[in-house]
């Protein structure tokens, strides 16, 4: 092969279409707009336009509002921990931080960090790192003998 036998495969460009170059080239005469009104016009844009009538999007109410810097967190309950322990997923001796619970497959993508609900019940001594967690947790983590320890400012989320 030579530099300049360098070829496009066969069929991979097209020739530009000609529009409205009379009715032997196939897209003469109207030039693919169909016939008169305000479509075959130029300078036409009328996607939600509904002839006069208060187009549907108007007619509805607006709802809700996204927060551009919400934090996303993971909510795991406390009962979920203690199943991972017993499955001897998790370290009882480590801390319990985001990584290690994504290591023991009770998250799966660690996200902006974790928060601990109440749900369930926690027999093992452990101590939490984590961004956020329930009053309940709280109180049964510490009833368990354990820690919680709240990580920086996504701890007031």
């Amino acid at each position: 092969m030579k530099l300049n036998e360098i070829r496009d495969n066969e069929g991979a460009s097209k020739n530009r279409m000609r529009v409205g170059r009379g009715i032997g080239s196939g897209k003469g005469k109207t030039g693919g707009r169909g016939v008169k009104g305000q479509t075959s016009r130029t300078g036409v844009a009328i996607k939600g336009f509904e002839g006069g009538q208060m187009p549907l999007h108007r007619r509805l109410p607006k709802r809700g509002f996204n927060k551009p810097n919400a934090i996303d967190l993971n909510e795991v309950n406390v009962g979920r921990i203690q199943q991972a322990i017993e499955a001897g997923k998790l370290d009882k001796a480590a801390p319990v931080t985001i990584e290690s619970l994504v290591a023991a497959g009770v998250v799966s993508k660690p996200r902006d960090g974790v928060k601990i609900l109440g749900v369930g019940e926690l027999k093992a001594k452990l101590a939490f790192q984590v961004a956020g967690a329930s009053k309940s947790a709280v109180q049964a983590i510490e009833k368990a003998g354990g820690s919680v320890t709240l990580l920086g400012a996504v701890a007031q989320a």
